[in-house]
């Protein structure tokens, strides 16, 4: 080929070697607002640290590493022992090690703890999601051993732990440990109460013998998973370790790994139990409550790792506008561009606005943040996560054919996009969790009016979309049919009040008239063109170059 036939120009530069943290203006703020004065300087350097290295081209090389070289299963060793372990590529293990270092597992107890943990793993995640599984896991698995004292002071200083081993070895000799979860089963799916594994007590000190089968086993790499099984007395939680104190491996048959859309990097696999042993968790028959103290942290995860991928997409999309020329002049000037980068910038800002503002709610502990929590967070899991596929397209397309080469990135945010609507609950069962806490608790639904009321007065479609939003509440008649528009109102409510209340009247204006006030088509980039695009852009660059 000839070097004259083979300039390279106006092509955008990689995003690279820029901070993922500080160069997210939405994201900056919310941890500011939401983080006590005395420790706003240590949060601040150690997000602004873990920006750095995810910007880094060092670390995205370790993100596509890991995807383009998934787990392998290894059932066997080379003598025919059963050893069921699953190898990574060594990126793989860098890109866990990162999290766990910087305190991505440890949430419960540290001064603003789930907000600094919240905000970097949105940052973190957006290098790549996978890794995220049981970093989310092990978090979520604290509050459920507190159920019981002498679980909770043997494991949690190893889930809290900032220490990575990657070793499969007594958890007793570890530094630090990892969780996974296995509780969905071929005939039962989100129907925990129909699982078949059965649970044999063999004392009085809570150990028992587990017998079944788990059809999504979540990151069966890990030390120890939470379990759900049926006990004499009922569904009830236990914990399972991979390998037993004396050194030999508990029965964890991982029969095979499941060959997934994305979460290419991320193992989830079939499981059999034979006279597995495990260790009950909480009183038998509680076994659901206890997965209640999961899925309200995994859920918060979902969200916030959906806020990741869309804050990820829109950077790229933002940061190839601005430097890619068509037409005679850059495409982010261009009126149709800035329109279209201005509707993902909006969907964006709300989603990490609510998400940080769900984490700050943990903690303030308060009766009234908790009953927030109870209607929120499955409202926002069931709305964030199902925006997360469109924008993955739409800011895809934003970069034309380059997006669509494997090479841009964007085919790995894509199909990475759908997988949070359906961890933790698909779309269905967060709207009817929704319902249950509004017809059951009714304290939910009143701290969720004193957080939207908070912004009362500020915009009159704000204003409107509460009142409708109370009259489609009063009519009970196939209130189940509604679910989902009815918890899409609640949704697009909270995040217009957080928008109102906190962000620049150009973002708050944009999306009470598009989301609140209809003045929106049916794609991204049909917004009133009289509203100050320019500004919403602007804001969503991520290095200061729209």
């Amino acid at each position: 080929m000839a070097a004259t036939t083979h300039t390279v120009s106006n092509q955008p530069p990689p995003l690279v070697g820029h901070d993922v943290f500080t160069s997210d203006a939405v994201l900056t703020e919310a941890v500011d607002r939401h983080t006590a004065r005395e420790i706003a300087e240590e949060v601040r350097e150690e997000l602004g640290a873990l920006g750095r290295s995810a910007g880094s081209g060092q670390v995205q090389e370790w993100g596509a590493l890991a995807n383009e070289h998934p787990p392998r299963l290894r059932t066997h060793d080379r003598y025919g022992h059963r050893i069921d372990e699953v190898e990574f590529h060594p990126a793989w293990h860098r890109l866990l090690g990162k999290a766990v270092s910087a305190g991505l597992t440890d949430a419960w107890g540290r001064p603003g703890g789930h907000l600094r943990r919240a905000a970097g793993f949105l940052v973190w995640s957006q290098v790549e999601a996978g890794h995220g599984c049981p970093v989310s896991m092990t978090h979520a698995a604290v509050p459920a051993l507190r159920s019981d004292p002498a679980l909770a002071a043997e494991w949690e200083p190893r889930l809290t732990s900032h220490i990575y081993e990657q070793e499969l070895r007594p958890a007793g000799g570890k530094p630090g440990a990892l969780f996974g979860m296995g509780m969905t089963e071929k005939q039962g799916g989100s129907d925990v109460r129909a699982n078949t594994t059965s649970a044999v007590p063999l004392g009085s000190d809570g150990e028992y013998l587990l017998t079944g089968h788990k059809w999504f086993c979540s990151a069966p790499m890990c030390d120890g998973f939470l379990v759900l099984a049926q006990a004499p007395g009922g569904p009830t939680c236990f914990l399972v370790p991979r390998v037993l104190p004396d050194g030999t491996r508990n029965v964890f048959a991982i029969q095979r790994l499941k060959d997934k859309l994305g979460n290419r990097s991320n193992a989830s696999g079939e499981v059999e139990f034979d006279g597995t042993w495990g260790q009950r968790v909480g009183d038998e028959g509680r076994g659901v409550r206890t997965i209640i103290e999961i899925v309200a942290a995994t859920r918060l995860d979902c969200a916030v790792g959906s806020a990741a991928l869309m804050r990820q997409a829109v950077a790229q999309a933002v940061h190839h506008a601005a430097h890619r020329s068509a037409f005679g002049g850059k495409l982010a000037e261009k009126p149709l561009m800035r329109n279209v980068l201005a509707d993902l910038a909006l969907e964006s800002e709300a989603a990490t606005t609510l998400a940080m503002r769900l984490a700050a709610a943990y903690d303030s502990d308060t009766e009234e943040e908790r009953a927030l929590l109870r209607l929120a967070v499955p409202a926002a899991k069931y709305w964030v996560t199902k925006r997360c596929t469109p924008v993955a397209v739409e800011a895809l397309e934003c970069l034309g054919g380059n997006g669509y080469v494997e090479e841009s990135g964007m085919p790995r945010l894509l199909r990475e996009s759908p997988l949070n609507s359906i961890w933790e609950g698909s779309g269905n069962v967060q709207a009817l969790d929704v319902l249950r806490a509004l017809q059951r608790e009714p304290q939910a639904f009143d701290a969720f009016l004193k957080e939207v009321g908070r912004a009362r007065g500020a915009d009159h479609r704000l204003d409107r979309a509460i009142r409708d939003l109370l009259t489609e509440l009063a009519d009970l008649e196939g209130i189940e049919a509604r679910a989902r528009r009815l918890v899409e109102r609640i949704a697009l409510v909270l995040q217009g009040s957080l928008l109102v209340r906190w962000a620049p009247s150009a973002v708050a204006d944009a999306f009470c008239a598009s989301r609140l006030g209809g003045d929106w088509g049916t794609a991204f980039g049909t917004l009133p063109h009289t509203l100050d695009l320019a500004s919403v852009v602007d804001r969503a660059a991520p290095s200061g170059n729209a």
